[in-house]
């Protein structure tokens, strides 16, 4: 990586970020956004970043990267009825249509060197609803509408099930200036999606933007887990993040993502043979810290599987509010890490750890291939009960030889982080000195 001071110009560039933004509770997308942040400012120290997020009128706001302030503007973008708001998105539409009209955000996407775009990492797709699909093209269509040149992150791309939609989504990306999907089977559907219009130049294949996530300790933990994670600690320690996006429906979240498998009974059968089948200790590891009593939250889910297995000597919950920096910290600790939320996995694959998924959709089987580990995804989509548990326990006691090939791939892995991120930034420095 370059040296945090690398650039800085007189006259400093000036970005938009969609799709990462930091007031959700999904550490996921948190990553992503602390992720992009993180290669602007070591990249470009001086940058004017505007980063959209779900609030009302621009804010300014400062992360700390080694200890260096990094400050930037928040601006909110929000798929309102509120039309009269100037962070609707329909305002900024017709604000755009009409010369901008003091709209903040139209403003700053006019005046901006480049719009990067991240959908969420997954969610440039038709399966999440339309509400999801109108708020996630909307920004994009902003972008081009207003000729700054639109970037999109890697990031996964369909399915798209309505021709509607895959229509919309075939116009954005042969419009935009770069276009970048996460792994292979994701860069298959931006292909076809490009058509005649692939260009190599513009259209590549890359990494996830988290794995180039930094790691931090968090400033206080549980005692319990202190203790457990010594390093001459006399149990191994193994982390499972608990998904409340399925967990909290019951049979009816199972039934939504299409499992022949029941995922309740995954979790409790799997935590049931690692309890019995070794002495590790487990902690469960959540990564969207959505209040209470929303059904998308991982802590509930995590608290219910612990109740139906009781046995607090060797269960933890960890409930802290940490940041995705923080989390992955925690999960780096780990002998072994299970996850169902994607970006809890990223944090113990870019970590070294020997990784399993539980995959509710095509993009963990992509992101594990990228490091090796696609026999460690199980699929409740297409595996039994008993396929899936045997699976996880496989990835268990394969966990030696897990570690030597993911160690084997990371480098590569990481350079192809560095070095997507290097070519953005390239074609970003070419189009502003060529254009303004």
């Amino acid at each position: 990586m370059r040296d945090f001071a690398a650039n800085t110009s007189s006259k400093p560039i000036r970005l938009c970020l969609f799709g990462a933004s930091p007031d959700t509770a999904n550490l996921g997308v948190s990553a992503l956004f602390l992720s992009v942040m993180h290669g602007i400012a070591t990249r470009h120290p001086n940058a004017q970043v505007t980063v959209f997020d779900y609030g009302a009128g621009p804010r300014s706001a400062t992360l700390h990267f080694d200890g260096k302030p990094f400050s930037f503007t928040r601006i909110g973008a929000n798929l309102s009825r509120r039309y009269y708001r100037r962070d609707s998105l329909f305002n900024m539409r017709m604000s755009a249509a009409l010369g901008g009209l003091g709209n903040p955000g139209v403003q700053a996407i006019a005046q901006a060197d480049a719009v990067l775009d991240i959908s969420g990492g997954d969610s440039f797709a038709d399966i999440y609803g339309q509400k999801r699909f109108d708020a996630i093209t909307q920004t994009k269509q902003l972008a081009l509408h207003q000729n700054t040149p639109l970037i999109l992150l890697p990031q996964t791309y369909g399915p798209f099930s309505a021709r509607p939609a895959r229509r919309i989504a075939s116009d954005i990306v042969r419009t935009c200036g770069m276009a970048w999907a996460r792994d292979e089977r994701s860069f298959e559907t931006l292909k076809d999606l490009l058509g005649s219009d692939f260009d190599p130049a513009r259209h590549d294949t890359g990494v996830d933007v988290a794995f180039a996530l930094p790691r931090s300790r968090p400033e206080t933990m549980p005692d319990r887990l202190v203790e457990w994670m010594k390093p001459e600690r006399p149990r191994p320690l193994i982390g499972i993040n608990v998904s409340g996006l399925i967990h909290n429906r019951g049979e009816e979240g199972s039934r939504q993502f299409g499992f022949i498998s029941d995922y309740r009974d995954i979790i409790h059968q799997t935590l049931s043979r690692y309890l019995a089948q070794t002495e590790a200790n487990i902690v469960l590891i959540p990564h969207v810290l959505a209040a209470k009593n929303n059904h998308d939250t991982d802590p509930e889910a995590c608290w219910n599987a612990a109740r139906a297995l009781n046995n607090e000597e060797r269960l933890f919950v960890l409930d802290e509010r940490y940041d995705a920096m923080e989390m992955k910290w925690v999960i780096s600790q780990l002998d072994f890490f299970c996850g169902t939320r994607m970006h809890s996995t990223i944090a113990g694959l870019s970590s070294g750890v020997p990784t399993a998924a539980i995959a509710y959709s095509k993009k963990t089987l992509g992101v594990f291939e990228t490091c090796g580990q696609g026999q460690h995804v199980v699929d409740p989509r297409s595996e039994t009960l008993e396929q899936c548990v045997d699976g996880l326990w496989e990835a268990w006691e394969h966990r030696a030889s897990a570690a030597k090939t993911l160690a084997e791939h990371l480098p590569d892995v990481k350079n192809r982080a560095k070095g997507q991120m290097d070519r953005i930034f390239g074609y970003i420095e070419n189009v502003k000195n060529t254009s303004r």
